[in-house]
C-alpha cells in the first residue's frame, strides 16, 4: 500500500494545525458558523442529528494493521468504541465532539491517515473492488490507477470548489465489484486484441434524486492519458455544471442536458489542450504507482494438495465448510483464499464494528494476511491473502468475535445507512428496518434457497444506502411527518447494470418484515430452476410482485 514520503506527511500535519486554529476561532465566535461551514467540510466533520460526524479517508479501502489498531484506540477514547464502515470504503465517526476533532486528526496523522476530502464538493475518495490484486477475473490491478487518481484530486485547487461532489470508481476485473455504472466517473480496465490494457470511460452515473447509469464517452483511452482525459471532464462538468441549484448540480443532470454526443464533443476539444501535456502519464510513473502494491511473500503452496486439504476440514466440521463456501474465495495465488470478515451480525448495524473488533481484525492480519485489511463499499471487511491450511485457525477467531456470520451476499448482507437515528439528512430511520429484516429471515437455509440477492436500504433520498442498485431496495421517505418506506425491484450494480423500479405506494415501518416476506415468496413461486432473483424479475416485471404485495391480506 502507498506509504507517505516527507512532503505527504508535512502537507497532512499542516493542515491539523490549521483546523485546530480554525476550530478555536470557530468556538470562541471569531469566525461565523457559515465561514466554519467549508472549513470543518474540508476535513470530513458533518453536524448531524445526535452529535458531529467525522467521515476518515481509506484510499480505495485499503488500510494496514497499525492504522487499524489507530481507529480501534480512537473510537474507544473520542467516540462510542465503535466506528461505521461507509459505501465509499471509508470509516465513519459518528459521537466525536466537536472539541476533540482537531485532537483525533492529530492522531491519524501519526498513522498516515486523514479526512481530507471525504466530504464537500470536491473529488472524494476513489473506490475500487475489495479483491483487487488478488481475484481470480482480475485483468490488472486497478489500485495503482486509484492511488495515481487520489495524488492528482488531492487539493487540486482547480477541482476544489466542484458544482457538487464528485465520485469516481475504479473497475480492474471481469466482475465489476466497484458499481463503475453508478459513479460520476467509472472507468474499466480492459484489454485489446494486442493484449494491452487500457481504459473505457463512464461519465454521468450515480444515484440520489435523479438515479442514472453512466454512459460511455471513450470506448478505449490509452492508460497515459488517464488523467489529461480526466482532467477534460472535471473541466467541462466545473465550467457547465449548475450551480444554481444543488439538487440539479451533479454531472449526470450536465450529461442528460447536453446529451452524451454534445458531452463527448466538450470534453474531446478541452482534452485537444490538455493531450500530451504534463500529467501525462510515463511508464515510470505508471512502474512507481505500481510499486507500492507489489505482492507480498507467498509461500509457494499446492494448488490440488491445499484443496484437498481445505475439503476434509470442511467435511469434519459442516458449519466451517459453510462459511468457507459464503464467506471466502479464490485466490489467484494457489494456497491461498480470500477472507470477507462479515460485520452483518444480527442485532448490530449493518457495517458498525467495535473498537474490540478491530483490534481482533488487525491481529488477524498480522497473523494470517501479512498485516493488510480491506474495507468493501458492501459494508464489511477482507482479509485478502489467507493460507489455506490457517483458514479453520482464523474461522474460531471470528467466530467467537461475532464476525463469522455466512451470508456474504444473500439477503442479510444488508447495505444500510445510519439513517434517521444519526444523519439529519434522513427523512426515516434505516437500521430498526434492517434489523427488523435479518431478525425475521435468521433460518439460514431459507436465505441460501434465495441465492444471491441484494437488500440495500437509504433513509432519504441521498441514497447512502445504495437503495436504487439493490435487487430490493428501500427507501425511507416523510409522509406527513411519518416515517414510510417505498420498495423498488430490479436494481443491479454489477456491468448490467440497471435501476430499481418502484412497487407502489409506501408501508408503515412494521409492516417491512411482511412486504419483504411476500417479494420473496413471490419470487420463490415464480422463478424457473436455478434462477436468480434479479433473473426472474427481469424475466416477469415488476406486476406479478405489486399484485401479491398490494393484494387486499397485505
Amino acid at each position: 500500500m502507498y506509504v507517505y514520503d516527507q512532503y505527504d506527511q508535512k502537507i497532512i500535519d499542516e493542515r491539523v494545525a490549521q483546523f485546530r486554529d480554525q476550530t478555536a476561532r470557530f468556538l470562541d465566535g471569531k469566525i461565523s458558523e457559515t465561514e466554519f461551514l467549508p472549513l470543518r467540510l474540508q476535513n470530513g466533520l458533518y453536524l448531524q442529528r445526535q452529535a458531529p460526524m467525522l467521515r476518515i479517508a481509506v484510499p480505495y479501502g485499503l488500510l494496514n494493521s497499525k492504522q487499524l489498531r489507530k481507529l480501534a484506540d480512537i473510537t474507544r477514547r473520542y467516540d462510542k468504541g465503535y466506528a461505521h464502515i461507509s459505501t465509499r470504503q471509508n470509516i465513519q465517526l459518528n459521537w466525536p465532539a466537536l472539541t476533540d476533532v482537531p485532537d483525533i486528526l492529530a492522531e491519524l496523522a501519526t498513522v498516515q491517515m486523514h479526512a481530507i476530502q471525504t466530504s464537500g464538493n470536491c473529488v472524494r475518495n476513489t473506490t475500487t473492488d475489495q479483491f483487487a490484486g488478488v481475484a481470480c477475473d482480475e485483468l490488472e490491478d486497478p489500485r495503482p490507477y486509484c492511488e495515481i487518481i487520489r495524488q492528482w484530486s488531492t487539493l487540486h485547487p482547480e477541482f476544489a470548489f466542484l458544482p457538487r461532489k464528485f465520485k469516481i470508481a475504479v473497475c480492474g476485473s471481469t466482475e465489476d465489484r466497484a458499481a463503475i455504472h453508478h459513479h460520476d466517473i467509472g472507468l474499466e480496465l480492459l484489454a485489446n486484441a494486442q493484449g494491452e490494457i487500457g481504459l473505457r470511460v463512464l461519465v454521468g452515473g450515480g444515484l440520489g434524486r435523479t438515479p442514472a447509469i453512466g454512459s460511455v464517452v471513450c470506448d478505449w483511452l490509452e492508460k497515459e492519458h488517464m488523467l489529461t482525459y480526466l482532467e477534460a471532464i472535471l473541466r467541462v462538468y466545473n465550467k457547465h455544471g449548475r450551480r444554481d441549484n444543488k439538487f440539479k448540480a451533479r454531472i449526470k443532470i450536465l450529461v442528460r442536458a447536453m446529451g452524451v454526443e454534445a458531452f463527448r464533443e466538450a470534453v474531446e476539444k478541452e482534452w485537444a489542450t490538455l493531450k500530451n501535456g504534463p500529467t501525462t502519464l510515463t511508464e515510470d510513473e505508471l512502474i512507481r504507482a505500481r510499486s507500492f502494491f507489489d505482492a507480498p511473500d507467498y509461500a509457494v503452496l499446492d494448488r490440488a494438495e491445499s484443496t484437498t486439504e481445505l475439503q476434509a476440514a470442511c467435511d469434519r466440521d459442516a458449519i466451517f465448510g459453510n462459511w468457507v463456501k459464503r464467506n471466502t474465495q479464490d485466490h489467484r495465488v494457489p494456497g491461498y483464499r480470500i477472507v470477507t470478515v462479515s460485520l452483518k451480525s444480527t442485532g448490530y448495524a449493518p457495517g458498525d464494528v467495535t473498537a474490540e473488533q478491530l483490534e481482533l481484525i488487525a491481529e488477524l492480519s498480522d497473523l494470517y494476511s501479512f498485516g493488510e485489511i480491506r474495507s468493501t463499499h458492501e459494508q464489511n471487511m477482507v482479509l485478502g491473502d489467507v493460507p489455506i491450511s490457517q483458514l479453520y485457525a482464523l474461522w474460531q477467531h471470528l467466530q467467537g468475535a461475532g464476525l463469522a456470520t455466512p451470508n456474504i451476499g444473500y439477503l442479510t448482507d444488508i447495505i444500510c445507512c445510519p439513517g434517521g437515528d444519526y444523519c439529519s439528512l434522513a427523512n426515516a430511520k434505516s437500521l430498526p428496518v434492517a434489523e427488523a429484516i435479518q431478525a425475521r429471515f435468521d433460518d439460514l437455509d431459507y436465505i441460501y434457497d434465495l441465492g444471491p440477492l441484494e437488500l440495500n436500504i437509504s433513509g432519504c433520498m441521498n441514497a447512502c444506502g445504495h437503495h436504487h442498485i439493490g435487487h430490493i431496495g428501500i427507501l425511507g421517505v416523510d409522509k406527513k411527518g411519518q416515517e414510510y418506506y417505498q420498495v423498488c425491484l430490479g436494481g443491479s450494480q454489477s456491468k448490467d447494470a440497471s435501476i430499481g423500479k418502484i412497487l407502489g405506494p409506501s408501508f408503515k415501518q412494521e409492516d417491512m418484515p411482511d412486504v419483504i416476506d411476500t417479494i420473496l415468496s413471490t419470487y420463490v413461486t415464480l422463478r424457473q430452476e436455478e434462477e436468480s432473483f434479479l433473473d426472474t424479475y427481469r424475466r416477469v416485471g415488476n406486476e406479478p410482485f405489486k399484485e401479491r404485495v398490494y393484494a387486499p391480506t397485505h
